[in-house]
């Protein structure tokens, strides 16, 4: 059984690597935009992670800020946001920097912060955009390569060997760049909108903060 496994694998690979042989230079391009789209889903893979942007907890705190206020405990979720690290914790920290100031100046304040850490969200996404176009036009040039290589042969007599290498190149580029362009149309669009869901529930509950550390500065003025 494994001797045949390992013949099965060895043939697999046998076929990948004719493949990429055929399809001539312009699989070098295509193969790296191959790699660089893989290393940013990766990337945002580990980046994008709820935890690391709004975790559960802080959400949950926040949801139920207003009841903190009232017990007197937004010192304790203050200095709690000051110790952490996520997207969540550093907004709040900068509405609370700012909790002696109007509540526009706060807003201001953080819709500020807020728009750096959506840049930061993002970051890796222009890539994906790239290889997007990249890789698909790519595909084409090496299929139009491919097609001028068949007809000059034609013309020369038909050399059957280069007309086959001409069609192997044409149909070869035109597969592996919509194999990168394809998967990675779907990632790209799968974290553009895990982005714009984040967002919305920071906006949401940064809205929460700044209300709170304004009646909080009110209560404690009067």
């Amino acid at each position: 059984m494994p001797f045949f496994m390992n013949t099965s694998k060895t043939a697999a690979w046998e076929v990948v690597w004719n493949f990429i042989i055929h399809g001539g230079w312009f699989m070098v391009p295509i193969l790296l935009c191959s790699l660089i789209a893989v290393a940013v889903v990766v990337f945002k893979l580990m980046t994008l992670g709820k935890a690391l942007i709004i975790p559960s907890r802080l959400a949950h705190e926040l949801e139920m800020i207003e009841e903190q206020l009232e017990k007197g405990q937004l010192k304790t979720l203050q200095s709690d946001v000051t110790a952490g690290e996520t997207a969540l914790d550093r907004l709040c920290a900068v509405a609370f920097h700012n909790a002696g100031k109007s509540q526009g100046e706060v807003q201001e304040a953080v819709q500020s912060a807020a728009r750096e850490e959506i840049v930061k969200m993002h970051t890796g996404m222009p890539a994906l955009e790239v290889v997007i176009t990249i890789a698909p036009l790519l595909g084409l040039l090496g299929t139009a390569s491919g097609l001028v290589l068949v007809f000059a042969n034609v013309g020369q007599g038909a050399d059957a060997a280069r007309v086959g290498q001409g069609i192997a190149m044409a149909l070869n580029t035109t597969v592996a760049g919509l194999a990168v362009a394809v998967p990675t149309v779907i990632a790209h669009s799968h974290f553009n909108r895990k982005i714009e869901t984040m967002a919305a529930r920071l906006e949401v509950l940064m809205g929460k903060v700044t209300s709170a550390c304004h009646q909080h500065v009110y209560l404690k003025n009067r």
